[in-house]
């Protein structure tokens, strides 16, 4: 590959920001909390903003330099913490107070969020990790930048459903308890199978325990790049297809190495990963189902979505790796409903529903992602969708999430708005057939024989 700069890749850059919304979604700052636990939990709270404070206090002004410096856009400046869990056990008290100093160093730091409000159960939860978790409706609604994620299965451990039903009741609990904002709390929070500690995309960001003291790491954007890359392909094979997308994946990703190289130097700490993942908006020019669509589907949701999807998925991470010296996070393609305007079209046409977007989460980087369901959708029902989702993570080697939000007071076809990049949602049916009795039974669904490799 050439990487001599010429006048047509200067203006093919100049295309992809201005035309095609290429931008960098997030440089995240990861930040152990190692160390911060005091024995009360105020105590504890303020070593934890003195800390997030004293490292990050430069992060903003550095990305704001550097996007004036490159011409890229970077549209959220964001912070990951050790999961609080692990700072919040040896401490007395509500580990509320910790999300509260998370909340109030955003605001000091002028960064978009801040994630780690997080347990990791997938063998069984600690006593602190389960007040942890109770605690997250309060914690991610009187907060505004605080974001919170669970992991409750993992390929080596399987599924602790103990921990699935719980969070189907926490998912019930942050919706009312925001429900006077579009639920709000709900958008915050995510429940994953294999969660990975190198993730820099929101609401599931944390700082992995095997992570340095503090970390630069880039998500990149690009739907729109893509979608215009293969724009002249009338005809073409789908391999052809594939190559432009990997040529695509390369230019983006090339970007975010180079911001994520950048901001790391400036700010003295080391650089992590690039995630390749491609990531949408609701705004027009910015979706990934439209990708799908310039593939030839007349719209996403027919029968070969899933294997569109496939092919994207493929090259976005084969491009990427060549354009990166180090990868991580989730690197492949999101479908958040509210967060994508092809996807929300399709809901709203009917041409997609909650069986196939389970099948495409079969594919993509993430799961079930910023779906709004009905209000009066139970606990179990909304435990069975995180369930199924831990499933396909688990049985598949990949991370999924579920990030599900059952806005009380909606119905099938009403519309909720979450504001920003979080965009806005049709409320999409769910399957009503009840499954009480498989949620309360408990207990662990064992790992699959092929998730013990050593």
């Amino acid at each position: 590959m050439n990487f001599e700069f010429s006048d047509a890749r200067f203006l093919d850059v100049i295309r992809m920001i201005e035309d095609y919304r290429l931008d960098i979604r997030t440089v995240t700052m990861g930040i152990s909390l190692i160390g911060c636990t005091r024995p009360t939990m105020e105590a504890t709270a303020q070593a934890v903003y003195d800390r997030v404070v004293e490292r990050a206090r430069n992060l903003v002004p550095v990305c704001e330099g550097i996007e004036r410096e490159l011409g890229i856009p970077i549209v959220n400046k964001r912070i990951s913490v050790t999961p609080v869990a692990l700072v919040a056990a040896g401490a007395d008290g509500n580990p509320v107070e910790i999300a509260r100093a998370l909340d109030r160093a955003a605001g000091e730091l002028g960064v978009n969020f801040v994630g780690g409000y997080s347990a990791l159960v997938e063998k069984g939860g600690t006593t602190a990790d389960k007040k942890l978790i109770y605690s997250i409706p309060e914690a991610l609604s009187v907060t505004d930048n605080v974001c919170g994620s669970v992991n409750v299965a993992s390929s080596r451990a399987g599924i602790n459903m103990n921990a699935v039903a719980k969070m189907g009741e926490i998912v019930k609990e942050a919706a009312e308890a925001t429900a006077d904002r579009s639920s709000i709390a709900c958008a915050k929070l995510v429940v994953f199978a294999n969660a990975v500690g190198d993730n820099p995309f929101m609401a599931g960001a944390f700082h992995g325990i095997e992570e340095p003291d503090t970390v630069i790491s880039v998500g990149v954007s690009g739907p729109g790049v893509v979608d215009n890359a293969i724009a002249p392909l009338k005809g073409a094979s789908l391999n052809e297809v594939a190559e432009e997308i990997k040529k695509a994946a390369f230019k983006i990703t090339r970007a975010g190495q180079l911001v994520g190289t950048l901001a790391a130097e400036r700010l003295g700490v080391p650089f992590g990963i690039v995630d390749l993942s491609l990531a949408p908006t609701a705004e027009m020019g910015d979706s990934v189902a439209h990708v799908l669509e310039r593939m030839g589907l007349d719209q996403v949701g027919t029968h070969g979505t899933t294997a569109a999807l496939a092919l994207l998925n493929d090259a976005v991470k084969k491009g990427g790796m060549m354009a990166c010296s180090r990868v991580g996070g989730l690197s492949g393609s999101f479908i958040p409903v509210s967060e994508d305007k092809g996807m929300i079209d399709a809901v709203n046409s009917g041409a997609i529903s909650m069986d196939k977007l389970e099948a495409m989460t079969s594919i993509c980087s993430v799961g079930f992602d910023m779906i709004a369901i009905p209000g009066d959708t139970s606990a179990e029902l909304i435990a069975g969708m995180i369930a199924d989702e831990a499933a396909i993570g688990v049985m598949n080697h990949k991370t999924t999430a579920s990030r599900l939000i059952p806005v009380p007071g909606t119905k099938p076809g009403d519309e909720v708005n979450f504001g920003g990049l979080l965009g806005y949602a049709p409320v999409i049916p769910v399957n009503t057939v009840g499954n009480d009795e498989f949620i309360h039974r408990g207990g662990f669904i064992p790992a699959p024989v092929h998730g013990f490799r050593n």
